[in-house]
């Protein structure tokens, strides 16, 4: 019977191996591949390592590396367990797998760079395990929505899923504008408010529901309406993704325009009775949302939830899938909904999709802008002509 070291030397024998300098040139060009303990990543690994424990290899690996001609460099501590993984690989139909012979050991000794996770307390671990089992999050990617910021355009139908999730997922700073106040007929959809807090601000409300759901999350609540004379004054404050829950077009058009000046991606929803839709507006990838609604319709053709009603569950699925979308952006993975245009009809329970186009006209993110500074929102949305 053959023992360890003798399965090891066949093992070897039957992979390609490269010592830590050869290994370092392909850095840019092929995934290394981690498959040690928690613990001996936790102590440093190789900067844009995938951490995958051995033990995990052959169920999580399709996840995260989908691509099975994709150059990969598995290491572990010292060579051997990461062989044994190669040779999983290779099975698996990993065409281009090498070895990294001395393992993360010799990486350090050849002077190479390492990277230190960030890292989270017990109580943290406990809460986000299910996240840290997640190869695209991780310790790394959940250390990144701890230090993420969101602004969410209003805390009604929409903001109210949209934020119960981020603050669920552990988004570390989420600001929150509304000027508006809890009434009963807002209970039926809008989930981040209850009749105890009838009569109080929104943001106040929403708020305390959001901090004592995770105390990891600081809410920043702007009690006003976003308008051209204080979107400056909020944005300055830095946020890294907009999350559009408004539910009238002035707002919408601001937003956008902002975006587009800011660089900041806005995740847009909006709902009507039985029907949804999302997208996202990326500045500088994909259109719009001027390149999408070049004008805003007549208002009789586009009545408020208020004028025309809206299913109580609609806002719910709507804002899930904003939050979705807004933590694929933070972490940067996925395919984003940017050009696609996803729409719900609750009625017949199906899911259709548009796909969108960068306007070169656009008079804000086209080849030739013509509006480069703020609008008067509400002439504009009302036909009438605009001044700045």
């Amino acid at each position: 019977m053959p023992g360890y070291r003798d399965l090891l030397q066949q093992v070897k024998s039957e992979i390609d191996e490269l010592d830590a300098p050869r290994a370092h040139e392909l850095q840019g060009s092929a995934l290394f591949l981690d498959v040690r303990e928690q613990d001996e990543w936790d102590e440093g690994h190789i900067p844009g390592a995938v951490h995958i424990p051995r033990g995990y290899l052959e169920s999580r690996i399709e996840n995260a590396v989908p691509d099975r001609s994709q150059s990969i460099v598995v290491y572990c501590a010292g060579g051997s367990r990461s062989a044994f993984a190669a040779k999983t690989l290779e099975e698996l139909g990993y065409e281009n797998v090498v070895n990294l012979a001395g393992g993360y050991t010799d990486w350090k000794r050849s002077g190479l760079p390492t990277q230190l996770p960030q890292s989270l307390g017990p109580e943290q671990r406990a809460r986000y395990s299910r996240h840290l089992l997640i190869p695209e999050v991780g310790i790394e990617g959940q250390t990144k929505l701890l230090q993420s910021r969101v602004l969410l355009i209003g805390a009604g139908g929409l903001g109210s899923p949209a934020s119960l999730y981020l603050a669920a997922a552990g988004v570390g700073t989420l600001g929150i504008v509304d000027d508006d106040r809890v009434d009963a007929s807002n209970l039926q959809r809008q989930i981040a408010h209850s009749t105890e807090s009838l009569g109080e601000w929104k943001v106040d409300s929403a708020k305390r529901t959001l901090e004592a759901l995770n105390p990891d999350v600081n809410v920043v609540g702007y009690k006003e309406r976003l308008t051209s004379e204080n979107v400056e004054r909020i944005l300055a404050d830095g946020w890294d993704v907009i999350l559009d829950g408004a539910d009238n077009f002035p707002t919408r058009y601001l937003v956008n325009d902002a975006s587009v000046w800011h660089d900041v991606p806005v995740v847009h929803g909006s709902i009507y009775r039985f029907e949804g839709q999302v997208t996202v507006f990326k500045p500088g990838d994909g259109p719009c949302y001027r390149c999408l609604f070049p004008t805003p319709p007549p208002p009789e053709l586009a009545p408020s939830c208020a004028e025309g009603g809206v299913l109580g569950v609609l806002p719910g699925i709507v804002g899930s899938l904003q939050a979705s979308e807004t933590i694929k952006l933070l972490l940067g993975i996925g395919d984003s909904l940017v050009g696609r245009l996803l729409l719900f009809d609750a009625l017949s329970t199906e899911f259709s999709e548009v796909r969108l186009k960068k306007d070169p006209a656009c008079p804000v993110c086209g080849e030739h802008p013509t509006i480069t500074e703020y609008i008067d929102y509400i002439e504009f949305c009302s036909g009438r002509p605009t001044h700045a």
